[in-house]
């Protein structure tokens, strides 16, 4: 999600809402608290914020590698509402949202990293609809995107040979249609990603293996079609969320702490990034570390 106002993120392996309750500049008096349940565990979904609500999409659920499984969370009730199934199956994917409609770009539909799509749907949060769009460039799953001045981004991912990719286009809903930008610097997939002052942000990621993480923070300015590097994560790690809050970048969670194939944990590391020191600072551990079955299984 790229707006944590409402306060909302999700830990997909846990299948658990948290609230992050920051204090302005007094960062390290900030708390979690279990927030609600999904009505059932899923992992590599995708959330998106629309209208004070939480979509989230597609991902796994045991025995099963992909879905088209749509939820709608409401916070203001605490309630989730089934809709329409996406037209087609997926995991790790990304979304956006732009004018109401949320815009699912790709992901897999097997493990590990297996199947990589082209797909892009839209779905109409006011009819309830579902529609495909144009097609990425070419198949990849596990990409950042985000929306910035009413069009989507999509950064990075895991092509088909299940190669990571610095691939970074732009979709355009008004013409429905791709292009090409800038690069990523560096080729990564499962990253962080959120837009900060009119720039996009992606910070951690993998470069390999789980095991590969990295701590780079790169920053990609549309007005000039370039990117620059600022400053690194002080823990190297993938598949966290990053949102936006009070003008900083946090980054929450992620996959996997420990070394051991048998063992491996989910992260528990917060951190936040201030733009006007080009740092990033701990916040207080989210207190809760879940058995990174992903990282074994489903990666």
């Amino acid at each position: 999600m790229n707006k944590v106002k409402r306060g909302l993120m999700l830990a997909g392996a846990a299948s658990a809402l948290l609230v992050a309750v920051a204090c302005g500049a007094q960062e390290q008096s900030a708390t979690w608290a279990v927030k609600g349940a999904m009505p059932y565990s899923r992992a590599e979904t995708v959330a998106v914020e629309v209208d004070g609500k939480i979509y989230v999409l597609s991902g796994h659920i045991a025995g099963t590698q992909a879905t088209s499984f749509t939820q709608e969370y409401d916070p203001a009730t605490q309630e989730w509402r089934d809709l329409p199934f996406m037209p087609y199956v997926a995991s790790h994917a990304g979304a956006a949202a732009v004018d109401g409609k949320i815009y699912h770009v790709g992901g897999f539909v097997a493990n590990v990293h297996v199947g990589a799509h082209d797909r892009v749907y839209e779905f109409d949060t006011a009819t309830e609809n579902w529609r495909q769009v144009a097609a990425l460039s070419a198949p990849r799953g596990s990409a950042g995107v985000v929306a910035l001045n009413g069009r989507i981004h999509a950064i990075g991912g895991r092509n088909p040979d299940i190669d990571t990719v610095d691939t970074h286009e732009i979709y355009d809903p008004a013409t429905d249609s791709w292009t090409l930008a800038a690069p990523l610097p560096v080729a990564r997939d499962h990253l962080g990603i959120a837009v900060l002052d009119g720039k996009i942000h992606v910070f951690g990621g993998r470069t390999g293996a789980t095991m590969n993480p990295v701590a780079r923070h790169d920053v990609y300015d549309p007005a000039t079609d370039s990117w620059s590097q600022a400053g690194d994560l002080n823990v190297a790690r993938s598949a966290g969320a990053g949102f936006v809050l009070d003008g900083k970048i946090i980054y929450a969670g992620g996959e996997c702490k420990t070394p051991d194939a048998e063992q491996r944990l989910t992260f528990d590391d917060v951190e936040v990034y201030d733009p006007a020191s080009d740092s990033w600072t701990e916040l207080p551990l989210m207190g809760r570390r879940t058995p990174c079955h992903c990282c074994r299984r489903h990666g």
